[in-house]
């Protein structure tokens, strides 16, 4: 006797967003059902992940985390090349650290030319992630839409504060905005519904739905994901049918058990595979919560989390 699996019929569908220029663009989203329900919908775009690249040396990060780096961390361009010439990824995120007025603080013309060197020098889309200060941010990502007009780079973190600012230089400079907001269906939709009222156009718009680390929020970050796509699909909520970027690295490594040392607690095994498999297991948590992009750090991460994609849509 055959088994007749059920299956959903959705009516709504994620949008298709182009990133990057024509000769370098990579399109997300699309789906028309749950993650990599291919059994019931389509999946046309395979989730991207982007390697994280800083514009100054981290001062803080584990040793697991600096050793794939290690030769090139003074020097961003270096950074993303190898990224791309090594590591093969499709999507550089570029994150300005330094600009937050609590650290280096860097001017906001200094921050703009970093990023155009390194814009010049790859030849896959690139995210410019900011500090998550409102007024640092409108500084910096004004200057950096127009050294980078045309480029349509992919900028964030747009907050309800700071989004009419950056929407209209986006707008003005054909740039793909990130909305960013804190862990919330509603407050999601808002922004979007905010951007759209600007003129931001549906082509130009991320959901950032905010990323907790493995142990630290993720569960409620899936949940939300997972409300989100929801409205997408089965409500036919418009201002929800973004695809979802998630930055997770950036949360799994500051967290204290991947720096826990062996010998100090020798039950959580090698710090290395210990941070690795954190980063894993949140990329692959956020992938099946809805995640069209992933920001990530350790290349062993990245290729386990590939592999995964892989396997799950066969």
């Amino acid at each position: 006797m055959a088994l007749d699996i059920p299956k959903i019929s959705y009516t709504g569908r994620i949008k298709e967003i182009k990133l990057g220029r024509d000769n370098e663009a990579i399109t997300v989203g699309g789906e028309t059902s749950y993650p990599f329900h291919t059994f019931e919908g389509k999946m046309p775009h395979k989730p991207v992940i982007a390697m994280e690249v800083y514009d100054s040396k981290p001062e803080e990060w584990p040793e697991a985390a600096l050793e794939p780096f290690k030769d090139v961390i003074d020097d961003p361009v270096a950074w993303a090349k190898k990224c791309i010439g090594v590591y093969g990824t499709e999507m550089i995120a570029l994150q300005l650290a330094s600009i937050d007025p609590n650290a280096q603080n860097r001017p906001a013309d200094e921050a703009a030319q970093v990023v155009k060197k390194v814009a010049e020098a790859v030849d896959v889309p690139l995210i410019v992630w900011g500090c998550a200060n409102v007024e640092k941010d409108i500084e910096v990502l004004r200057r950096v839409a127009e050294e980078c007009s045309g480029r349509n780079l992919i900028m964030g973190p747009v907050q309800e504060g700071n989004y009419k600012q950056i929407g209209a230089v986006a707008i003005a400079y054909n740039h793909t905005v990130i909305a960013s907001t804190p862990i919330d269906v509603n407050l999601a939709k808002q922004l979007n519904v905010l951007l759209g009222n600007l003129g931001v156009p549906d082509r130009q718009i991320l959901i950032d739905p905010t990323t907790g680390g493995l142990g630290y929020g993720l569960e409620y970050t899936y949940s939300v994901m997972e409300r989100i796509r929801t409205a997408a699909l089965t409500q036919e909520d418009e201002r929800l049918q973004f695809p979802m970027i998630c930055n997770l690295a950036k949360e799994v490594w500051k967290a204290k058990e991947v720096r826990i040392r062996e010998e100090d607690d020798p039950k959580l095994g090698q710090p290395q595979k210990r941070g690795i498999l954190m980063e894993t297991i949140t990329a692959v948590a956020l992938l099946l919560a809805g995640a069209d992009i992933l920001i990530m750090r350790h290349p062993e991460a990245i290729n386990l989390t590939k592999g995964m994609i892989e396997d799950l849509l066969k």
